[in-house]
């Protein structure tokens, strides 16, 4: 059995293996790179596909009240105008005037320093798991370039939004620890603009959509009219978003182009039926997180507080995960009360009432949001397959993907390539199972180097053909996890690798 030496990667250990393993590569790098944008790889390619059709299998085929759509990418204007994103899609962007960076001001933080009761200075330092230790450490620094004798008191860091423009002069840069060289905080709108047709002025203005679902809500009346649905009903979408995001950081888990799986779950509007609703879709996701492979122990949730909620909604919660850089979140589940629905209706001019044939009353349908983004849980789920185990005095690194979403679900080795009856039932084996799943086939270098290769790329089963397979049609096959190996006959093999991966 493996010895487990570590379960806890760092980011450098992901992105490492990710360009290694090809899972995700920097877009344009021969060029030097484009900040907060990636390009997938072969197997990354798989593994985001498999879990775009795990979300798909589980929350549109696997029930009765859920729909598919696709919404194109380009929406008309106004309908962006009608959500309220061309107005308040905005984050709040700060500049350094010294070093030209740019931050999200409540993502840079600050505090006062005291020492004795007496303010010597201030610090900054950007939102992270190691934002107070390096305040911290500036602050020591800070007291001990003033010559100060006492105690410092405990720091208390607050959003850059939280300061008064008194204050402003006084907070250091993070990246030059200069006083003074911070702007005030403004809005930004982190819409991607373009122009639809020849001419380039207002009148072809158009957005890249920064998410899926305002197509669902501009489309209820047509799948309510087509799709045979009845209330409680929901709508899903798996599409890209686009965000013009100031600091994209943490490798795929903020960038500017990202792929959404969302549902909008329209609901009676009996104003005591919502919370019913929105609980059994916290429970759902968060036990859905659980197949794919996500380590339940990284898995938490965060209620918004009341205060804390846009002013149409009635509740949020966000499942978190703890990544390397700290719990963040990785799914919400809103309840957005009617306003999507009533907005489009106001600008379009078109009906979004449902008719309730059992109340025999008209009504603007309730909606519960479960949204996820891919990018993310790809990432997540990295994290929790990422290991690293001692074998027999060596170290190997493993990715201890769920079965359903591994890229690749079996390879297939001949023992000796230069033996045509061996190879000849390794191909048959192999052009057989890669008519089922994503397999791979490799006849290059010491069976043991093989299964290191495999590992690392988090494939669950290993069949090697042998000297003893061309007599009685038997081959091994090793399981990733528990590096067990098994004798199956040749027709078991799709039958056995089924059971544990669809």
């Amino acid at each position: 059995m493996p010895k487990a030496l570590s379960a806890n990667p760092t980011m450098d250990d992901i992105i490492s293996l990710c360009k290694r393993r090809g899972f995700i590569f920097q877009s344009s790098e021969i060029y030097g790179g484009i900040n907060g944008f990636y390009d997938y790889g072969p197997l990354g390619v798989e593994l985001r596909k498999n879990i775009k059709d795990a979300w798909w299998k589980d929350m549109v085929h696997g029930r009765d009240d859920i729909v598919g759509q696709d919404a194109s990418i380009i929406m008309h204007p106004n309908a962006w105008e009608a959500s309220g994103h061309v107005d308040s899609f905005t984050d709040p962007m700060v500049d350094c005037k010294e070093s030209k960076m740019r931050y999200r001001a409540d993502h840079l933080l600050w505090a006062p320093i005291f020492v004795e009761g007496e303010t010597i200075g201030y610090v900054s330092t950007l939102e992270g798991p190691e934002s107070q230790s390096d305040a911290e450490k500036k602050a020591n620094d800070l007291k001990r370039k003033a010559a100060k004798q006492g105690e410092l008191a405990a720091i208390e860091l607050k959003e850059y939004l939280e300061a008064t423009p008194d204050l402003y002069d006084l907070i250091p840069s993070p990246a030059t620890g200069k006083p003074g060289s911070l702007t005030p905080p403004r809005e930004f709108n982190m819409m991607f603009q373009t122009y639809v047709g020849a001419l380039k002025d207002d009148s072809a203005i158009a957005y890249l959509r920064p998410e899926t679902a305002q197509g669902i809500f501009a489309n209820f009346k047509n799948v309510l009219d087509t799709a045979r649905v009845k209330i409680p009903f929901g709508i899903a979408q798996v599409g890209k978003a686009f965000r013009n995001e100031i600091t994209p950081k943490n490798f795929i888990f903020r960038s500017r182009e990202f792929e959404q799986m969302e549902i909008e779950y329209f609901i009676e509007a009996d104003e005591g039926a919502w919370e019913d609703y929105y609980h059994q879709w916290i429970g759902t996701r968060m036990e859905w997180h659980k197949t794919i492979g996500l380590k339940e122990e990284l898995l938490s949730t965060h209620v918004h507080p009341k205060d804390k909620l846009a002013h149409y909604s009635r509740a949020c919660t966000d499942i978190m995960f703890e990544f390397p850089f700290g719990v963040q979140e990785l799914e919400g589940i809103a309840a957005r009360g009617n306003y999507d629905l009533s907005q489009h209706q106001k600008h379009s001019g078109k009906s979004m009432e449902y008719f309730d044939d059992v109340k025999r009353e008209k009504y603007i349908p309730h909606v519960i949001e479960p949204s996820l983004g891919v990018d993310r849980t790809l990432l997540a789920i990295m994290c929790s397959a990422y290991a690293v185990e001692e074998v027999d005095g060596e170290t190997r690194n493993v990715l201890k993907f769920a079965p359903r979403i591994a890229p690749i679900k079996a390879a297939v080795f001949p023992l000796m390539k230069n033996k045509p009856e061996i190879v000849e039932m390794s191909r048959r084996i192999y052009d057989s199972l890669r008519k089922r799943y994503y397999v791979f086939y490799d006849q290059a270098g010491a069976i043991g180097r093989r299964y290191r290769r495999m590992d690392e790329a988090g494939t669950p089963y290993c069949i090697t053909v042998d000297f003893d397979s061309i007599e009685d049609g038997t081959v091994t096959l090793r399981d990733r996890d528990s590096m067990e190996q098994v004798r199956l006959p040749e027709v078991e093999i799709a039958s056995y690798i089924d059971e544990r991966v669809l």
